[in-house]
């Protein structure tokens, strides 16, 4: 186990170099010169020259590159020039809040995914099985802001138990920040369960066909039993290898989610500093979404092994 951490490890932190410099690159692609758009078009030549100074784009883009890898490593990711915050604190600020809305939208997605998938292979072919597939196809060709809306309009405008937007702290008030949250969740968690439970669904049907399944039935243990006992476990590795590629989808849907909802995450940051081409700011982001997604998926890489022995043993 630990030579696959190890190997794994220096995959990633080459994938990591990869995605920062494509990001990098990206960023100086956008049209338009990043200091007039700070100063406007009023501003003299001598304080453009002092911004593009200070932002390095006076420099070739391998040293400004450089520089920026630099001073991730000693934890400095600058200073925004638009709020003069750094970009560190404000990285700190937003990220709990996005988080929160991850991991809240999994716990919902999975928590009701497992046990429909599990209930519906059990009995496919039957008034669930047909059911969760009908639901399933319907939360799937639903984008995430519509969902977002018809959930505003039915449970905070026609029945206001939720808040429609806004966000309260959990060291503030706990209940409140579970109210604040519960529709953003539930809505980024809409899509992501009809996947998880048709897949589980597939793949425990297939593996409640193996010899092994009906070897365990021949000894009398349980229908429950050999479900929960012996067939979901290796019938999870699909599911956890797509809970940690759809990270990325995630992400991209708490971008929206977060600015339908009003909420103060990474997500929207980024977007804002998009807008006003706040270089740092956006790098800092795009370095915290690649290292995030990086990091879930060298847990998932070491979850195979615990979940099928078998892989642990072939590595």
């Amino acid at each position: 186990m630990a030579a696959i951490a190890l190997r794994r490890g220096a995959q990633l932190l080459l994938v990591l170099l990869v995605v920062t410099l494509l990001a990098f690159w990206m960023i100086t692609l956008l049209p338009g010169d990043p200091a007039t758009q700070i100063l406007g078009y009023s501003g003299d030549r001598a304080a453009l020259t002092a911004v593009r100074q200070d932002l390095g784009l006076d420099e070739p883009f391998w040293r400004r590159y450089l520089g920026w890898l630099g001073g991730v490593v000693t934890g400095d990711l600058g200073t925004s020039y638009i709020t003069s915050t750094p970009v560190s604190e404000s990285l700190a600020q937003r990220l709990p809040v996005t988080l929160e809305l991850l991991l809240l939208s999994q716990v919902i997605s999975l928590g009701l995914a497992v046990p429909a998938g599990a209930a519906a292979a059990r009995r496919a072919g039957g008034l669930l099985d047909r059911t969760l597939t009908t639901v399933s196809f319907g939360l799937l060709s639903t984008p995430v802001f519509v969902s977002g809306v018809v959930l505003i309009m039915v449970f905070a405008v026609r029945w206001p138990l939720l808040p429609a937007t806004g966000y309260t702290p959990f060291t503030v008030d706990p209940a409140g920040n579970l109210r604040s949250m519960l529709l953003p969740a539930v809505t980024l968690a809409a899509a992501q369960l009809a996947v998880y439970a048709r897949l589980l669904r597939s793949d425990l049907i297939a593996t409640l066909r193996e010899d092994y399944i009906t070897l365990a039935r021949a000894r009398g243990l349980s229908p429950r039993r050999v479900l929960w006992r012996h067939a979901l476990r290796p019938s999870a590795i699909s599911l956890v290898t797509v809970v940690g590629l759809n990270l990325g989808a995630l992400i991209g849907g708490a971008v929206i989610i977060e600015t339908l909802f009003g909420l103060p995450g990474v997500g929207r940051l980024i977007v804002d500093s998009i807008l006003s081409r706040d270089y740092l700011v956006v790098q800092g982001g795009v370095l915290v979404v690649a290292v995030g997604y990086v990091l879930v998926n060298f847990g998932i890489d070491l979850l195979y092994g615990i979940l099928d022995p078998r892989i642990r043993h072939a590595s």
